[in-house]
């Protein structure tokens, strides 16, 4: 759907699946039945009926002026353009919704349903239902084209027909999920969190000064990564949250990036001493090399996904990373270039004042007394922590993946209220209706209407179905399409046994007619969708658990170290989807988040999810335990040295899991289902794997490993090149030229 020059859509597919595969089918052969679908529901007052001649007249010209518009199929124009009725190359004189069960191929049906034709003049108006007690009219009709293909203003027109019934009528119009204005979901909550974000780095760096540059980077970062991506957006396919995850992700690194290099900066000029020009090239040179191994961390885990091989799921993994890449690149060229220009601004004079009266008095801050309580008490923490995360986790053992509908929307949406109309007036199976296929297996066998008229009667037999319709034959008259309606809903286990059972080859109907069937449609692509997705997750994690054994054995020359937070890792994660399930599928503290409606996760938030958080975990495994590393290089013992490594920097860790939950939960309070879901699912995933994981758990278990957290083969010692991600070399190099340079001072007559 393209938005003022931006093509972004809110279809999701997923190449390879069987729904896939016959969707692009139909759409080949018969396109006008593979166009998005739609309805619309007329409600009146209870007590009062849709069939008064003022109410029927004002349908039927809606329902009229619907089907004039260019892309809307018009079921009128296919029938009259017909030869014969079942001709190949036409569509069927009754489009989906116009013949009930109960009809002469429906005789199988025990009870009549509790619907009918809407009838103006003795007629029945295409594609529309009433209830059985008048009160609700389902309009059914589709596109001529994909829902990606849809324009903005293609919505708007219907919404601007439809919503003329409202006008003295006295009647209401709910449309449906599929004819929502497709909006950038951004608003109010992401300028809160940005809000709240300026707030902890002026607490964290003491000047407006210092806390402006992250954000500026950060901005600039984003503005050219999400931006780079909407103009992409109209030669590359793409989902209306990818730029948004590329925002999400690109403001939390962005800024936190920054942080670690101006912190470092300042902690030198404090500290030290130095003055503002060297402390700037020191920092870049030490807390920049953590970030660019930080940022390679996250980098990996998106691009991972790519090998997935679900090009929507790329897409968005691409643009994330690209966001991720461009963070790191200015962390390390443009914010030192500030840096040069702000000089010794960076510090005011009473940040100053205040180190040097706080290295007089030799206090110690929360930090020091909480890692001290932490090291000396480890196995019952490492055991509180482990139960706490367990327990987290047990919701996450009864996580369903699928895709938000008009089910899951909040109580006051018009999806929402259109979709409980439809349910109860005509059966949960008019919101996941199902296109069918039928292609004879016999050698030059064609559709007749005779074969089409007993596969309606035998779909209809079904207990599990309600009502069958036929949509079209192509013109070769080799491949048949319905619609056919289900008893259940679209989140139902017996819509997706159904589906399942029909897929069969060896399913009675398609052996009793020598044909192959097809199941299609948006309720079937969400089925295909969602056991990809589950289907592939372990693999990923698989992928993730390696790169992470790998990576942080390079980084911190350690075999401890790395199986430490991997397993912490996998902790969080499982953490995070079990909190995640309990508030958007329980619906536990829903209201808190702006969700009234318990129901299924995302398929693709899970797999999303973990490749972003585990980036950003091992972002501040790098940003503390390099700290830590750095101290026992210097000649501190093991245990000593993770006191001093968590007092120097859990401080800028607490800041920057507070910024990012803070950008995270600004995009809970999006009106797009996915968004809010990933949002929540990243801010409670920081907040579990910063403060319960990195600030406890590693501090923890760090000390039960004493001296064997830095153990490494030497064998492998000598394979492994050394990073120095602490910079100390470039240290010693400095030490060396400053010696060399007092000696020549010395040499110096007079």
């Amino acid at each position: 759907m393209a938005i003022n020059g931006v093509s972004v859509s809110s279809e999701m597919k997923i190449e390879g699946t069987e729904a896939q595969t016959v969707l692009d089918r139909v759409a080949d052969e018969l396109p006008e039945a593979s166009g998005g679908q739609a309805s619309v529901v007329f409600t009146v007052p209870v007590g009062e009926r849709l069939d008064t001649p003022e109410r029927l007249a004002v349908i039927r010209d809606i329902v009229s002026n619907v089907y004039d518009l260019e892309k809307v199929v018009n079921p009128l124009d296919a029938a009259l353009g017909a030869d014969e009725e079942g001709a190949p190359g036409t569509p069927q004189e009754n489009p989906p919704g116009d013949s009930p069960a109960g009809s002469d191929q429906g005789q199988a049906q025990e009870q009549e349903p509790p619907f009918q034709p809407l009838l103006v003049d003795g007629a029945p108006v295409p594609g529309v239902l009433v209830s059985s007690d008048g009160r609700v009219a389902l309009f059914q009709f589709q596109f001529t084209v994909a829902s990606t293909s849809l324009t903005d203003d293609d919505v708007s027109s219907v919404l601007e027909v439809v919503e003329r019934a409202e006008q003295g009528t006295g009647m209401t119009v709910l449309p449906s999920d599929s004819l929502e204005a497709l909006e950038i979901p951004v608003g109010i909550g992401e300028v809160i969190g940005l809000a709240v974000a300026a707030l902890v780095l002026v607490l964290t760096l003491g000047s407006l000064t210092a806390a402006g540059l992250p954000l500026i980077t950060a901005l600039v970062g984003v503005g050219i990564g999400v931006g780079g991506a909407y103009t992409l957006s109209n030669v590359v396919e793409m989902n209306s949250a990818t730029p948004v995850l590329g925002l999400m992700v690109g403001l939390a690194v962005g800024i936190d990036y920054a942080l670690f290099v101006v912190n470092r900066q300042r902690r030198l000029i404090l500290d030290h001493g130095l003055n503002a020009h060297e402390a700037a090239g020191r920092a870049v040179g030490t807390a920049g090399s953590a970030v660019f191994f930080a940022g390679l961390t996250v980098l990996i885990a998106l691009t991972a996904l790519t090998v997935i091989g679900i090009a929507v799921l790329s897409t968005m993994a691409l643009v994330a990373a690209s966001t991720v890449a461009l963070a790191v690149l200015i962390a390390l060229s443009l914010l030192p270039a500030l840096l040069g220009l702000v000089g010794e601004r960076i510090c005011s004079d009473k940040a100053r004042a205040r180190r040097r009266a706080k290295v007089q008095t030799e206090s110690h801050g929360v930090a020091d007394h909480w890692v001290r309580g932490v090291v000396r008490f480890r196995w019952p923490v490492i055991a509180g922590v482990a139960a706490i995360l367990v327990v987290m986790a047990i919701p996450a053992a009864s996580m369903n993946l699928g895709i938000p509908s008009g089910a899951t929307a909040n109580q006051d949406t018009a999806a929402r209220q259109s979709y409980e109309a439809v349910s109860q007036s005509f059966g949960e199976g008019f919101n996941s209706p199902l296109l069918v296929t039928a292609e004879p297996t016999r050698v030059a066998g064609n559709v007749t209407p005779e074969l089409t008229a007993k596969l309606i009667d035998e779909f209809q037999d079904r207990d599990d179905i309600v009502l069958a319709t036929p949509v079209g034959v192509n013109e070769a008259g080799d491949l048949a399409v319905f619609s056919i309606i289900p008893t259940s809903g679209p989140d139902d286990e017996a819509t997706s046994d159904l589906v399942k059972s029909l897929r069969e080859p060896d399913h009675p109907i398609a052996q009793d007619n020598q044909v192959q069937l097809g199941v299609t449609g948006f309720t079937a692509i969400r089925i295909d969708m969602s056991d990809k997705i589950a289907g592939v997750l372990p693999f990923y994690l698989g992928i993730i658990i390696v790169l992470s054994v790998l990576i942080l054995m390079l980084v911190f020359r350690s075999v401890a170290v790395p199986i430490k937070a991997t397993a912490g890792f996998l902790l969080s994660i499982l953490a995070t989807f079990g909190a995640t399930t309990a508030v958007f599928q329980w619906g536990w503290l829903s209201g808190l988040f702006g969700v009234d409606t318990g129901g299924p996760l995302m398929s693709f938030m899970p797999i999303i999810v973990t490749g972003i958080l585990y980036g950003l975990a091992m972002d501040y495994e790098v940003f503390l335990v390099s700290s830590m590393r750095e101290a026992h290089i210097h000649g501190q013992a093991a245990r000593p040295s993770v006191v001093h490594g968590f007092d120097q920097a859990s401080r800028v860790v607490v800041a920057a899991a507070i910024i990012m939950v803070a950008v995270f939960s600004g995009f809970i309070f999006s009106h797009d289902i996915m968004i809010k879901q990933i949002g929540f699912a990243l801010a409670a995933g920081i907040l579990i794997d910063a403060f319960i994981v990195r600030l406890t758990l590693v501090p923890a278990l760090m000390a039960v490993f004493d001296e064997g957290a830095w153990w490494l083969p030497r064998w492998l010692d000598r394979l492994l090149p050394d990073l120095d991600i602490e910079g100390d070399k470039l240290l010693t190099m400095l030490n060396q030229q400053a010696e060399a340079t007092d000696q020549q001072d010395i040499k110096i007559p007079g």
